[in-house]
């Protein structure tokens, strides 16, 4: 039984994310930003015991302190950090006022790179020095093909594969492994909108499935990812995104 702290868990991915390590015996931490009631259903949802529930704003370091350590000690330490917490805003650059574009790099930023630094650094004074634990970031293939109408989203998804990378040489002495996973277009209920209006037909042709996954999916390569027998992948970058990106 691991204890596994997942950033974002109260919808989409994160719930999925959630309820996969619980249907493996793990006991998970379900964060939320502002949606107590979502996640109070998560929880509700899991399978087994000694789960919980804890809330912070990722853009402030000091509640994020407080929420992982809350988790840690609710959980009795964390073997197991999912950074999946994201936002996304339009912000093109050509037709931004300077105002939003500053907001929005602010907010971008702030939740999905420092933050998920901050959590990170926050997670590691819980974890087993030379056991097994696995830090999984949610990166992006934004952060490679690029994101025009959301370039504060592409750096900051770039930034949370190098910095991912970067950890995982430091990490690496103490048993802890660090990848990264890099999905595309995910059906999950903030992406539905948009799948469902008449680009949608344009987004699942991107891959020569037709489609694109659910949010089980992604939960299930995270887990994968998240196996004490992964530990030879720490550093890697997996494309999860139906051959729709392909990179050398």
């Amino acid at each position: 039984m691991r204890r596994v702290l997942v950033t974002g868990g109260s919808r989409g991915i994160g719930a999925c994310i959630a309820a996969e390590f619980a249907a493996l015996g793990d006991r998970v931490a379900v964060h939320y930003s502002s949606n107590e009631s979502l996640a109070r259903e998560v929880l509700a949802s899991l399978p087994g015991d000694g789960h919980c529930m804890v809330g912070a704003d990722l853009k402030d370091p000091v509640a994020v302190k407080f929420m992982v350590d809350d988790a840690a000690a609710q959980l009795g330490g964390i073997d197991v950090l999912v950074n999946n917490a994201g936002v996304f805003f339009d912000h093109p650059i050509e037709s931004s006022t300077y105002e939003q574009w500053q907001q929005a790099w602010s907010d971008t930023l702030g939740v999905n790179l420092t933050g998920a630094a901050n959590v990170t650094w926050c997670a590691l004074q819980h974890m087993p020095k030379h056991g097994q634990s696995r830090i999984v970031n949610v990166g992006s293939r934004g952060a490679f093909r690029g994101e025009p109408n959301s370039p504060a989203y592409g750096a900051s998804k770039a930034g949370i594969t190098a910095f991912g990378q970067s950890i995982a040489k430091s990490l690496a002495p103490l048993g802890i492994a660090v990848t990264t996973l890099a999905p595309g277009f995910v059906d999950t209920d903030m992406a539905a909108e948009l799948l469902n209006s008449p680009a949608g037909d344009d987004i699942r042709n991107q891959s020569p499935f037709n489609r694109v996954p659910t949010p089980t999916e992604v939960a299930k390569a995270i887990v994968i990812l998240a196996s004490p027998d992964m530990q030879w992948a720490s550093g890697a970058v997996l494309d999860f995104n139906g051959a729709s990106y392909l990179r050398m």
